[in-house]
């Protein structure tokens, strides 16, 4: 019979990073920030801190590990990431890699990084935003981070990079868009300070740290574009016309953006601002149409009418070793009630209820490894990666959903 593969253990105790992957850390990154047109800038006080600190860096693209890498070498860090990254094996716990379920309320990754950094006695890196940004600007954070760095005791540092999201962005990774990069490290909080300030003026100071817009900064700073695929997948973020108020309609390609319900056309400019081609109406800054987004789902949230519901394949990350395996099938309804599934996983009756209170937010992925649109839940022994068979370009608008019921019910009652 069969020996059956042992789950992914989330309580196995991280590693230092390993001499022979620090080497290849140490050349690589150099060079892949080179090719691709990367600078970091460190400030002295960092260099001067000794023993390990906390790293809280911005998260857009591949290259922040590589920029973070540079600007702190000749030391090294551990690296907190998504648990379906450890799928790459040995690699990512050689590096120093502790897995995390995103958007869940676990001590685990937690202990992890407090043993990390008090008991190895090594700095620790932390992409608080918990995702890839969606639209070139700051997302929703979780509201703890300052007491884990109260905890932790040991300096602050920051790591803001602007570019990297331009040069990919979630919605279109490729082709790159050869952009300038920059990122600063400077330390946010002090040792003595960390003693000093309170777990909410700690939070405060991160929370304005993390305040950014990638497309502000590239119209003022000039840097232009040439890709002639600028627009490729725009649409994923921008699903919904400001002209006839449509979902779900929008369409893009090349430089252009459009509504195919009313026709509705935009042009994408080398500095990545919109103008409309047979419109006046609109938004010329990608930011403010992602935000007036927001507001429309937050509208829909206080009054009670939002509702989204579908069936969706379900996919288990079982392991490092064994990878994703498909487990079933269920129908998914996601209100006031959170996230509400039923169907059939591992040939068994499946029931889950995810309230609104357990999650601030959710990970969504685009076309998740070539297999189509899904979100992640995690429940206490794995995440479940559900593949939506049937919405079309919804996942930016359920984003914004759990984060407004979770606002709505949770963060504004507080």
């Amino acid at each position: 019979m069969r020996k059956q593969p042992k789950r992914f253990d989330m309580y196995r105790e991280p590693i230092k990073p390993t001499w022979y992957l620090k080497i290849v850390e140490f050349v690589a990154a150099p060079f892949y920030m080179l090719f691709n047109k990367a600078h970091v800038k460190t400030e002295k006080a960092v260099r001067k801190i000794k023993g390990p600190y906390l790293i809280l860096s911005t998260h857009a693209s591949f290259m922040d590990f590589a920029m973070i890498v540079k600007g702190i070498m000749p030391r090294t860090t551990g690296w907190v990431m998504s648990v379906e990254e450890m799928r790459r094996g040995w690699i990512m716990r050689g590096i120093g890699g502790m897995p995390k379920r995103k958007f869940t309320h676990d001590v685990i990754t937690a202990k992890h990084i407090l043993k990390y950094i008090k008991r190895k006695k090594h700095s620790c890196a932390i992409f608080p935003e918990a995702r890839f940004a969606l639209a070139g600007v700051n997302e929703k954070l979780d509201g703890a981070l300052g007491k884990l760095c109260k905890v932790a005791g040991v300096p602050v540092v920051m790591c803001k990079a602007y570019g990297n999201f331009i040069n990919s962005p979630q919605w279109s990774k490729h082709p790159y868009r050869r952009i300038r990069q920059e990122m600063e490290i400077y330390q946010l909080v002090s040792k003595e300070e960390v003693a000093t300030l309170s777990a909410e003026e700690i939070q405060d100071r991160i929370e304005k740290a993390f305040v950014r817009d990638e497309y502000k900064w590239q119209a003022e700073k000039g840097y232009h574009t040439k890709c002639k695929k600028r627009a490729d997948g725009l649409y994923k973020i921008l699903y919904k016309c400001p002209v006839c108020g449509k979902e779900f309609e929008m369409e893009s390609a090349g430089v252009n953006l459009w509504c195919n319900a009313c026709g509705a056309k935009w042009e994408m400019d080398t500095l990545s601002r919109l103008k409309g081609v047979n419109t006046d109406k609109g938004f010329s800054h990608i930011p403010d149409w992602y935000n007036w987004e927001r507001e429309e789902v937050r509208k829909e949230v206080i009054a009670g009418t939002y509702r989204f519901e579908d069936d969706v394949r379900v996919e288990d990350f079982y392991s490092a070793k064994v990878g994703f395996i498909n487990a079933g099938e269920a129908h998914v309804v996601h209100d006031e009630n959170g996230f509400t599934f039923t169907g059939t996983v591992d040939g068994k009756p499946f029931n889950l209820n995810k309230p609104v209170s357990s999650m601030y937010s959710v990970h969504i992925e685009y076309d998740f490894l070539g297999r189509g649109d899904a979100f992640d839940i995690a429940v206490e022994h794995t995440s479940y990666f559900m593949f939506l068979k049937n919405a079309k370009n919804y996942l930016t608008k359920l984003h914004f959903a759990v984060e407004e019921l979770y606002d709505h019910q949770v963060r504004n009652e507080k």
